[in-house]
C-alpha cells in the first residue's frame, strides 16, 4: 500500500505540473509531440492528432516534448521557438503554477475539514519567562519577534530559524479579541540537546542539535530512548513527564536508547541553552468558509516560504545536504505517514496523503522557478534575456548552458539517492 500511495503521489504531481506546460502550449498554438507521466520505456501508449500520449515504466518524473524545444527552429508555425515571447513565459511557467493550484485546491479540502494549526499558548510552566510576561492558556500568539504568526508552524520555522538565545523576545497576542505586547527575558537551562515527539508512541529521537553532549556521546537522530537514570520509558509523552518532574542539572546522567534491536547505555552531560518557557498547541481549529479559503492562501504562503528558507539555511551552512531528501526520502516519509495513520481509517490517510501532497507540490513549483539552467526557471531567464535584448540567444549556446545544468542536477540526485539509502538503513 505504501508503494501503490507513494506512486500515486508522485503521478499526481507530475501529471498536473506537465499539464500546466501542456494545456498552456495547446491554448498558445505551440506543437507537443508527447506527454508523458513516468520515465524509461513505454508501457502504454496512444496517438491523438500529432501528440503520443504515453505511460512509462518508472513512476517518477514526465515531459511534456514540444515540437522545436530545443531547436532553432522557427520554419514550423507550431515550433515553441516560433511562439512570441508572452506565450513561451507563460507555457514555461504553467508548470510550476499548476503545482501551485493543487497546493491550494488541496488546502481547502484539509482545511475545510479539520481547520487549520492556530497558535494557541498551552499553560506556562512556573518561573518561567512565559509565565512571567503574564500568558496564559487560550491566549492567540499573532507576533514573535516582528514576524507574523497566522499558525502554530509559522512560530515553529521562526524559532527553528532563528533559536532563542539570551537576547529578549518580544510578541504579541490576543486575549479577549485584544492585542497584548509582551517582552519575555530568555533564562538560561539545562537540556539534553535533542527532538523528539511529546505522544504516546515510542520515543524515537527526531533531532540531535549539532555539537551537543549527547550527540559527541554517539546518540543519533532514529534512536529510541528507553530509560533515564533507570527510569523505564515508554513513550515520548513519558519523557516529558519524567523531564517535568526531574528537572535536569549540570550532573551527568544516564540514557538506554535502542538502535535497531541493540540497547545501548550512555552517560551524558546535560548541555545549556536559553528557554522563554512558551508552549503553544499545533492541534487545528475549524473555522468558516471565508477562513477555509484564507488559511488555503496561508498554507501556500508558509509552503513557499518554508522551501525558501530552507534554501537559503541549506546555502549558507546552517543545515547540511543530509537534510535534502529524493524520491527514495519521500517514499520513506508517504510509508510512515501510512503506517502511522492508517488505523484511523481511510479518510484520515487521505488527508494525510494531501497534506503530503501539499507539501511537495509547493516544493516542485518553487525549485522549478528557481532560475537554474534546465529547470523552467533556467528556461525562463533566457526568454526574459530574449525580451530585453529583443533578439534570441543562440539556441545552441543556451542547449550548452541546460546540458551543463542537467548534469549538475544528476551529480546532485546521485547524492540525495545514495544519502537518502544510507538514512532509511
Amino acid at each position: 500500500m505504501s508503494i501503490i500511495l507513494t506512486i500515486i503521489v508522485f503521478s499526481v504531481l507530475v501529471f498536473v505540473h506537465e499539464f500546466g506546460h501542456f494545456i498552456m502550449a495547446k491554448k498558445n498554438g505551440i506543437g507537443v509531440v508527447e506527454f508523458s507521466i513516468g520515465m524509461g520505456p513505454r508501457l502504454f501508449s496512444f496517438k491523438k492528432g500529432d501528440t503520443t500520449y504515453s505511460w512509462k515504466l518508472v513512476p517518477f518524473g514526465g515531459a511534456c516534448q514540444m515540437l522545436g524545444e530545443d531547436e532553432d527552429d522557427t520554419d514550423n508555425e507550431e515550433s515553441f521557438n516560433n511562439a512570441s515571447v508572452w506565450a513561451r513565459m507563460v507555457v514555461l511557467a504553467a508548470g510550476p503554477m499548476f503545482n501551485f493550484f493543487l497546493a491550494f485546491f488541496l488546502s481547502v479540502i484539509i482545511i475545510g475539514n479539520v481547520g487549520y494549526d492556530q497558535c494557541s499558548v498551552l499553560e506556562p510552566d512556573k518561573g518561567t519567562a512565559a509565565e512571567e510576561a503574564g500568558l496564559q492558556e487560550g491566549d492567540i500568539i499573532t507576533k514573535y519577534n516582528g514576524q507574523n504568526i497566522v499558525i502554530s508552524r509559522d512560530l515553529t520555522l521562526e524559532q527553528f530559524i532563528n533559536p532563542v538565545t539570551k537576547k529578549t523576545v518580544n510578541i504579541t497576542y490576543k486575549r479577549d479579541g485584544k492585542e497584548v505586547a509582551a517582552t519575555l527575558v530568555p533564562k538560561e537551562v539545562y537540556n539534553l540537546g535533542i527532538s523528539y515527539y511529546a505522544n504516546e508512541k515510542p520515543a524515537e529521537i527526531s533531532a540531535v542539535v549539532e555539537g551537543s553532549a549527547i550527540q559527541k556521546a554517539g546518540v543519533k537522530a532514529g534512536d529510541v530512548l528507553v530509560s533515564i537514570n533507570g527510569h523505564e520509558i515508554s513513550t515520548g509523552k513519558e519523557v516529558s513527564e519524567y523531564l517535568d518532574e526531574n528537572p535536569l542539572t549540570k550532573d551527568e546522567i544516564e540514557i538506554e536508547i535502542l538502535r535497531g534491536k541493540e540497547t545501548i547505555k550512555k552517560s551524558v552531560k546535560p548541555g545549556t541553552a536559553y528557554s522563554i518557557g512558551l508552549r503553544y498547541s499545533s492541534g487545528r481549529v475549524k473555522t468558516s468558509p471565508v477562513g477555509v479559503l484564507r488559511y488555503s492562501f496561508t498554507e501556500m504562503r508558509y509552503g513557499i516560504g518554508y522551501v525558501l528558507k530552507s534554501l537559503k539555511m541549506l546555502v549558507t551552512g546552517k543545515i547540511g545536504a543530509d537534510a535534502v531528501s529524493g524520491p527514495v526520502g519521500i517514499a520513506d516519509i508517504v510509508g510512515e505517514t501510512y503506517e502511522e495513520t492508517k488505523s484511523e481509517g481511510g479518510f484520515y490517510v487521505f488527508l494525510n496523503m494531501a497534506y503530503l501532497t501539499v507539501l511537495f507540490s509547493v516544493n516542485l513549483g518553487v525549485v522549478n522557478l528557481l532560475p537554474f539552467p534546465a529547470l523552467d526557471g533556467g528556461r525562463l531567464v533566457f526568454v526574459i534575456i530574449e525580451a530585453i535584448r529583443r533578439k534570441p540567444v543562440p539556441k545552441e549556446k543556451e542547449a550548452v548552458v541546460h546540458l551543463i545544468g542537467m548534469a549538475v542536477l544528476m551529480i546532485f540526485m546521485v547524492f540525495v539517492l545514495v544519502n537518502d539509502i544510507k538514512k532509511i538503513l
